[in-house]
């Protein structure tokens, strides 16, 4: 169809009339569905967030914070669709508002009659808001994901830069340092030109040197898919006012959510598992709930009835570097972490011959245990214990080190249970010295 036609104009004409029986469908179905996944996403972010997957944990982060803003724009929106709706319902039995029958004094009628006005503009004042609040909900996501990809191919930069290992040391780091720099530049002129409201595009010596800049970031935000919109949505004075009203909208709303009553001093903000604090994420049988995740280890309860103690260390990717940093001849290409798929497994096998390729992952992986063993120590109380640790899963499938304490020995009662092992000395610098540091402390009775 031709958008210069008349037809296609006429038919626009017709859609806008029509679009918020549209609208009220698209919202309805997207709060449901939204909801639906909130739970599952939450989920899989504890998941992937205790399986230090930095990178999709970050995006599935994204993806929840669009959620949030999406389901709350979106039932603000059908909240104002029945507004309006009711009160075009209203119009039609009582037509306009008759400020004479009302009866106030003049100066309330004065004051009424100018403000509120007629209820035919009330109802095009909710009719204007309800469409742009609809076309904000999702233009904010594309916005959201604009940033994400932004800092995705920033990421990216530096991965490419690492895998060249032919280029010498210092000038990666030169190169590395000079990219950092030009994009926290070339994003601060974006930020500043977004929130200018194209402030760098109207001056002619501006303009020049930001539009490379500008072609850029439109390429790896995907900002020619929404562009567009985001320019009809800009020479709307009403848009920017509700833009404006959102803002600290959203700000108030993550404060109260946020926000919870202190009802003791003292026995609040305990977050770390101690000999007098039994955190529930240390035992098995109290981390039932979907979104209930072991963090660091876990025994299977506070009273153990039995003369043996399991004990089970989750995986992170931090062990295997301690490992790797403990007995440098595990480290290898054939062991190399990162992304890659069940074909390229298959073909890696098919290449090589299995039998070998099987001997040489078992003597590494029981070089690898044996490593676990010297690095991590089970204590409890002051007597320590030999860990045999044995690669496992828990009930919700959590990838860990597996040991069976004997604990017949033990007196009844109350007993602690620590677990020691390698730590970086400051947990934000790699770089930084390995220490030995307690991880975990366990509180649990003993009554065979």
């Amino acid at each position: 169809m031709d958008y210069t036609s008349s037809e296609f104009k006429k038919w626009l004409d017709k859609l806008q009339q029509e679009s918020w029986q549209l609208e009220l469908i698209i919202s309805g179905f997207a709060i449901y569905g939204l909801l639906m996944a909130y739970e599952p996403l939450q989920i899989k972010l504890f998941k992937l967030s205790l399986a230090d997957q930095e990178l999709q944990s970050n995006a599935l982060q994204l993806v929840l914070i669009c959620c949030n803003i999406l389901t709350f724009n979106l039932i603000l929106h059908v909240l104002l669709r029945g507004l309006w709706i009711g009160a075009i319902g209203l119009r039609y039995v009582s037509g306009d508002i008759d400020f004479e029958k009302l009866n106030y004094s003049e100066k309330f009628d004065s004051y009424l009659k100018r403000k509120v006005g007629s209820f035919d503009r009330y109802i095009s004042k909710l009719e204007n808001y309800c469409s742009i609040l609809f076309t904000i909900s999702f233009l904010l996501i594309f916005y959201i994901t604009g940033i994400f990809t932004a800092f995705s191919a920033f990421y990216l930069c530096f991965q490419l830069l690492d895998s060249l290992t032919f280029v010498p040391e210092n000038i990666l780091e030169i190169l590395g340092g000079f990219i950092e720099i030009l994009f926290l530049l070339a994003s601060l002129f974006v930020m500043v030109d977004f929130f200018g409201q194209g402030i760098l595009k109207k001056k002619r010596w501006t303009s020049k040197f930001f539009f490379p800049i500008y072609w850029v970031f439109s390429k790896i935000t995907f900002s020619f898919l929404y562009r567009p919109l985001a320019y009809n949505f800009l020479d709307n004075k009403l848009g920017k006012r509700v833009v404006i009203l959102l803002i600290p909208i959203y700000i108030l709303l993550a404060l109260i959510t946020d926000s919870y009553y202190k009802n003791s001093g003292y026995l609040l903000n305990l977050n770390n598992s101690t000999s007098f604090y039994a955190d529930s994420r240390n035992y098995e049988n109290e981390t039932l709930k979907d979104t209930e995740f072991i963090n660091i280890a876990s025994i299977p309860s506070k009273v153990i009835d039995k003369n043996y103690l399991k004990v089970f260390m989750t995986y992170r990717e931090h062990i295997e570097d301690f490992v790797i940093e403990k007995n440098e001849s595990l480290k290898s290409d054939d062991n190399e972490r990162g992304y890659t798929s069940s074909f390229l497994d298959g073909v890696s096998v098919a290449v090589d011959k299995k039998e070998v390729i099987g001997e040489k992952k078992q003597s590494n992986l029981d070089l690898y245990l044996k490593t676990v063993d010297q690095l991590y120590y089970i204590k409890i109380d002051s007597l320590p214990y030999t860990s045999n640790f044995v690669v496992s899963r828990n009930a919700k499938k959590r990838l860990g080190f597996e040991t069976y304490l004997n604990i017949k020995n033990l007196s009844d009662g109350k007993h602690v249970l620590t677990i020691t092992g390698p730590a970086k000395e400051n947990k934000w610098n790699e770089d930084s010295k390995t220490i030995s540091k307690t991880l975990l402390t366990i509180p649990f009775w003993y009554y065979p």
